[in-house]
């Protein structure tokens, strides 16, 4: 028999959750706030002990609430931000079993999708997708095999708020990792990214692909127009127009893009000697140059810088046409250091690199 103590615990929760069944809107919005306030933090044992070892039926109720009100908004980021008291609960793996048990994945990635909701529901989402891909490997393939990777990435292009695009990308990169099953599919949302028309986006997804690239070892060759897309982007819409009308604040972040985009085209060159082929098929020299010609970025310098180092010491073609573009002076200061070139060069070099003309035809063969 219970104690009078343990009766006492029981008659409260019973309360509680009465209060909750019968309770409107507004009184479910201020248990909500009150048991995240309160709750947030605790372990599962601490939570058992808040609901009288009855935990469960408060988290039952919410999920089920949370399923038929999503649709229209009602309490949202509320539900979901108590939800996450359960699942981030230290020894509260329970909590998450039951969450899945009663389809909450499926929930939390839907909530994605829809238009009509808000960006913080949806922060709030991908939030709870990252608790469960820390979960272990079987959670990260159960969200990509639910279309989690397609669902998280169209969050990403679609969103205008850059702290939700932010949590996608942590839970893109999460499911890369650790997840050989699905990494190539993340791998390929990513670079299905780069051709979006937002600059932050393209920031992230590039920034995302350096990490996975390492993870996934391969270089798929549908990296590589997508990446020089971006570098002729660059090169068009702001290299040109900026020079008579400069406004850097806006320009900076389509600089960081072409320092990303340039490193990441500096590591898969590296790594394949036949996408390094591919990419000057591409005029990648071209748009390198360019890059380095950029005084405005000295990062974007930088990168370039690297990435041609590796094609003009691999490709003897690719060295005799940059020694010519660049001329003598300009080719031996940059060979001496190509890292630090972008502290040596003077307006007028920076210029011969900008409006170079480079185009390498005729490979055929791959270099030993």
């Amino acid at each position: 028999m219970a104690s009078s103590k343990e009766q006492m615990e029981i008659c409260t929760l019973m309360g509680y959750l009465q209060d909750w069944d019968h309770g409107t809107k507004a009184v479910r919005h201020c248990i909500l706030n009150d048991f995240i306030n309160t709750n947030r933090g605790k372990t599962g044992p601490e939570l058992e002990l808040q609901f009288a070892q009855g935990a469960s039926l408060f988290l039952t109720r919410l999920t089920a609430w949370l399923r038929l009100t999503y649709m229209v908004g009602t309490c949202v980021t509320e539900q979901l931000q108590a939800i996450g008291v359960f699942l981030s609960a230290a020894s509260g793996h329970r909590y998450l079993v039951e969450v899945l048990e009663v389809g909450g994945l499926l929930t939390f990635l839907e909530i994605l999708r829809l238009k009509q909701l808000r960006e913080d529901n949806k922060q709030e989402a991908l939030k709870l997708l990252q608790i469960i891909a820390n979960a272990g490997r079987k959670y990260k393939e159960l969200i990509c095999e639910s279309y989690g990777v397609r669902n998280v990435a169209e969050c990403l292009a679609k969103s205008k708020m850059e702290k939700t695009q932010e949590q996608a990308q942590i839970l893109l990169e999460l499911l890369a990792q650790g997840n050989p099953k699905y990494q190539l599919q993340v791998y390929k949302g990513l670079i299905a990214l780069l051709p979006c028309t937002s600059s932050k986006v393209q920031q992230l997804a590039l920034q995302t692909l350096r990490t996975v690239q390492t993870v996934v070892k391969i270089v798929h060759p549908c990296i590589v127009e997508p990446l020089l897309n971006i570098l002729r982007t660059i090169h068009y819409e702001v290299q040109y127009e900026d020079k008579s009308t400069p406004n850097l604040a806006e320009s900076l972040p389509v600089f960081v893009q072409q320092a990303a985009a340039a490193k990441v085209v500096g590591t898969l060159i590296q790594e394949s000697a036949e996408i390094a082929e591919e990419f000057l098929q591409f005029r990648v020299v071209h748009h390198l140059m360019i890059a380095m010609g950029n005084l405005d970025h000295f990062d974007s310098q930088r990168q370039a810088s690297l990435a041609l180092e590796h094609l003009v010491r691999t490709f003897p073609a690719v060295e005799e046409h940059v020694r010519k573009a660049m001329g003598e002076t300009l080719y031996e200061l940059y060979m001496i250091n190509p890292e630090n070139l972008y502290t040596r060069m003077d307006l007028v070099q920076a210029d011969v690199l900008a409006a170079n003309k480079v185009n390498i035809p005729g490979f055929d063969e791959v270099p030993e």
